[in-house]
């Protein structure tokens, strides 16, 4: 089978990645619409990109998310934003959600309708061009073709995707993510994590997300303890920040599997943060398809280190997910109850989660045919 690689059409990295990218976004348009959130303006990231674009006579006009992930109203405000003020660009500066906002905020810009009507549809148009600037080193939507947008009405974290939603450019300079805390650190790294092992053991991979997958294990595993220890660390966060672009490539060309399938429902219902509800689900929801692709996650386990050939495909499977358990630990990754989401509560919406995760279709992408009673099993053992 033919094997492709979609990327941004433009990727610049490094310390000065901004102003190397000067002529590239002058010549996108003459006003953009800014998409950014308050920590980022907290923290003076925002300011660095404004004070640069009133260097280069760029107009603009900025647009505060409100707290929490994107929401259909947030884009609908956002669309009105960028209209009324004649923008012909979208720039996001921030983590996921001001990022996953400017793509639906562009894309909503030139379609009919509401954002629901394109749930399970390829998204085309001829959008205004997208700049995606990471503040956090894990949601990798800087590279992809896929924006999550909350439907509060129906309680459902809808997933649109096009190729027409793929960013023109990505700007990613590891030192907008030092300011993180430690929290999200853990949350994006393990949101990264989990788009790279779900896409090596992915029935749609191929021999390009191959090796971005493993290439991102690799940094994972052995950077993100450190940038959550040390977050002032600059090999770490740069190791990091290349790891979410690596794991974002990935899930562009191979797609997710279970574990996101399960964790967009917990987010949509309980108001988890995406990151922290693929890092809640990841070891369960990956142990109870672990026979399926065995090969695979014993792959990973060698590529980290952990084991080599001598060992079976079987045990190696088994020392990755043993090595998966140690990080999560490591990153103190709160349970469920931990959080604060009551038992009768999580199980009262089992039954919905379980349906809305099916209905997404990556639950078909993993390498075990599961049903929704699989899925009601995991949800369960949560709570085990």
């Amino acid at each position: 089978m033919a094997a492709q690689l979609m990327i941004p059409e433009r990727v610049v990295f490094g310390d000065n990645a901004l102003e190397a990218a000067a002529d590239t976004i002058k010549g996108y348009g003459k006003k953009a619409l800014v998409v950014s959130g308050a920590n980022v303006k907290r923290h003076g990231i925002l300011n660095v990109l404004t004070e640069h674009l009133d260097r280069w006579s760029l107009d603009y006009v900025t647009y505060i998310l409100a707290a929490g992930e994107p929401t259909t109203d947030m884009v609908h405000e956002g669309k009105e934003l960028f209209l009324k003020n004649g923008c012909d660009m979208v720039i996001a500066i921030g983590g996921g959600s001001p990022l996953d906002a400017a793509k639906a905020i562009a894309a909503s810009s030139k379609l009919s309708g509401s954002l629901s009507d394109y749930v399970g549809r390829e998204i085309k148009g001829d959008f205004p061009p997208m700049i995606m600037i990471p503040t956090t080193a894990g949601t990798g939507s800087e590279t992809t073709k896929f924006t999550i947008i909350t439907d509060p009405l129906r309680n459902v974290k809808m997933l649109l995707k096009g190729e027409d939603l793929l960013p023109d450019l990505a700007i990613i300079n590891a030192e907008f993510t030092l300011s993180a805390p430690k929290e999200i650190t853990a949350q994006t790294g393990i949101d990264a994590l989990t788009h790279a092992v779900e896409a090596y053991t992915s029935r749609r991979a191929n021999v390009f997300t191959d090796l971005y997958a493993l290439s991102a294990i690799k940094r994972i595993f052995t950077y993100l303890p450190i940038a959550y220890r040390d977050g002032e660390n600059k090999t770490a966060r740069e190791e990091m920040a290349m790891a979410a672009f690596e794991a974002g490539v990935c899930i562009n060309n191979a797609s997710v599997t279970i574990v996101h399938g399960m964790s967009r429902p917990i987010g949509a219902l309980f108001h988890v943060p995406h990151g922290l509800s693929n890092a809640m689900l990841i070891k369960d929801a990956l142990e109870y398809v672990l026979d399926g692709a065995s090969d695979r996650f014993a792959m990973i386990a060698r590529a980290i280190n952990a084991c080599d050939y001598r060992v079976s495909d079987k045990e190696a499977a088994g020392i990755f997910l043993r090595e998966l358990g140690l990080l999560l630990k490591h990153c103190e990754i709160p349970t469920l109850q931990e959080y604060g989401i009551e038992k009768k509560d999580f199980e009262a919406v089992m039954d919905k989660m379980a349906e809305d995760a099916m209905a997404s279709g990556s639950p078909s992408n993993t390498m075990k045919e599961v049903t929704k009673e699989d899925l009601l099993q995991i949800y369960k053992k949560l709570y085990d």
